[in-house]
Parts: structure tokens; C-alpha cells; sequence
């Protein structure tokens, strides 16, 4: 059990808890001549009137809740605490340890994924590079993707050459009619 405050808390009336009897009371005080005023106890219930609040409607009081701190600037967000202490992680349980190693891992991705150019009128990032790292990029990329450099030669054959135009489309034909459903 907690002990009562050597000091307790006073309304702006001059109401105060007696620690002892958990009683609402006006401490006992000294006047300016010196003799002291007695200790005087409260009615349950009775509020006076410097305690009473001014009235705030439902719809005020919200208001008043959402309202921005004095010095808010619209639109700045703080920044993200990164690093969390050692301490917090041992009262953690297994699932929630590999549930925060999930969400930090998700954060490096999307911050990985953030790129933003300087300048909208520069080239792409990749293409300032150079040839050595081009042919590094098409090795790591697996087979399933395909960009505008390296399309999908089997979907669309090249036609351009007048050798291989008809064997690209009697080719086609032959894979569509494989993929017919009888």
C-alpha cells in the first residue's frame, strides 16, 4: 500500500484530502497575526464555486481535444524514433520479438523502395551508371521479370527479320494450339 503524499493537493478553493481520513478538508493555515485558523471539513459532494468549470458542450470539449498545441505547424510530422533500447526487448515474448524483427524489416524495405530524384529532368539513376553494372543487375534478376531493356521474346517474337518472321508465327500458332482446352 501506497503512503499518502506529505503535501496534498489542493483544488483552487483550498480543498485538500486529509491523508488520515481520506476526508475532503480546508487545512489548518497561520494568519498574518500569527494565531491559526482551525482544520474544517467539507460536506460530501459540495463543490464551491472557484472549483465548479466553465460549461463546454459535447461538441466543444471534442473540439477542444483535437485542437492542435499552441506552436503546431500543419504538416510536420516528428521524426520516427529508430532506436529502441536493449531493455524494452527482454520482456518480450518469442512471438513478439520475431513480430518486431518482421516490422523492422518491413520499414528497411519501404524505406529501401523510397526514391525520389532530385531533379525530374535528369535521366533515370541506372542509366548514369554504366555497362559494368548492367550486366551485374540482369545476372541477379531471376527469370520471371522483364523490363523494357530485357523483354519476353517468347510473347512477342521478333517480326522485323523476313527470315524468321514466318517461323515466329508458325511457332505462336503452334504454342496457342497446346494451350487449347478441349
Amino acid at each position: 500500500m501506497s503512503k499518502p503524499p506529505i503535501v496534498p493537493e489542493t483544488t483552487l478553493s483550498g480543498i485538500a484530502v486529509d491523508p488520515r481520513t481520506l476526508e475532503r478538508v480546508i487545512p489548518e493555515s497561520r494568519r498574518p497575526d500569527g494565531t491559526v485558523r482551525k482544520q474544517i471539513k467539507i460536506r460530501p459532494g459540495f463543490t464551491p464555486q472557484e472549483d465548479v468549470r466553465r460549461f463546454r458542450g459535447t461538441r466543444q470539449a471534442q473540439m477542444d481535444a483535437d485542437a492542435l498545441p499552441k506552436g503546431h505547424i500543419i504538416g510536420w510530422v516528428p521524426p520516427p524514433q529508430t532506436a529502441t533500447p536493449a531493455s524494452s526487448k527482454a520482456g518480450m515474448s518469442k512471438a513478439q520479438k520475431k513480430n518486431e524483427k518482421r516490422k523492422e524489416k518491413r520499414k528497411e524495405k519501404r524505406e529501401e523502395a523510397v526514391n525520389i530524384k532530385d531533379n525530374w529532368e535528369d535521366d533515370d539513376d541506372g542509366e548514369a551508371e554504366g555497362a559494368g553494372s548492367a550486366a551485374s543487375t540482369t545476372a541477379e534478376k531471376s527469370a520471371g521479370e522483364r523490363t523494357s531493356e530485357d523483354p519476353n521474346r517468347a510473347a512477342a517474337p521478333d517480326t522485323k527479320k523476313d527470315g524468321k518472321k514466318d517461323a515466329g508465327a508458325e511457332g505462336l500458332a503452334a504454342k496457342l494450339e497446346k494451350l487449347e482446352v478441349r
